[in-house]
Order: C-alpha cells, then structure tokens, then sequence
C-alpha cells in the first residue's frame, strides 16, 4: 500500500503554477513557430459554431428540456416577484440568470 499522505515531487501537476505557466508559454509558442498552432479566423469560428448550433438543434428531446427549463425560471421569477410585491417589498429586483 501506498502512503496516502505522501505528495509526489514528480509531474507538472506538482509544480507552482509561475513554473507550469512557464512551460505552457514555452509550448504554445513552440507550436506557433512550427506551424502547428492554429488560430481560427471569424468566418472559420461563426461556420464551426454554425454546425455546432445545426447538430445540437436536430436532438429534439435536448431542445424541449431547454426550453422547459427556461419555461420553469420564468415561472419562478414571475411567482418570486409576485410575492415580493404582496408581502410589501418596495423595490424588487429582478433575477439574474
């Protein structure tokens, strides 16, 4: 068995984090020098989130629990409001969310 208490000195995980940023820059600009980094432009970021948006609007299901959701927080901001009004609250703030 292992002592549990024990802190390993070994891997990046173990290192502070002025050390880990360090070596995180290194690579990140290692990458750029190479050639490997990539960069997206905004016609390729608005196409990617595009086809994100398309796939992910095509699951039904996930779409309806969206918007019950949404249904439910409205509901619960509404009601809260309401109540806030009746037990004399004089300047209600809406919710955040």
């Amino acid at each position: 068995m292992t002592d549990q208490n024990h802190r390993s000195n070994r891997g990046f995980a173990s290192m502070d984090q002025d050390k880990q940023r360090a070596i995180a820059a290194k690579g990140g600009r290692a990458a750029h020098a190479s050639g490997n980094a990539h960069e997206f432009s905004p016609d390729e970021a608005r196409a990617a989130g595009r086809k994100g948006g398309e796939a992910i609007s095509r699951d039904r299901q996930h779409m309806a629990a969206i918007g019950r959701e949404g249904g439910h927080a409205r509901h619960a901001n509404a009601r809260q409001q309401q109540q806030q009004i009746e037990h004399g609250a004089e300047d209600p703030q809406p919710q955040q969310g």
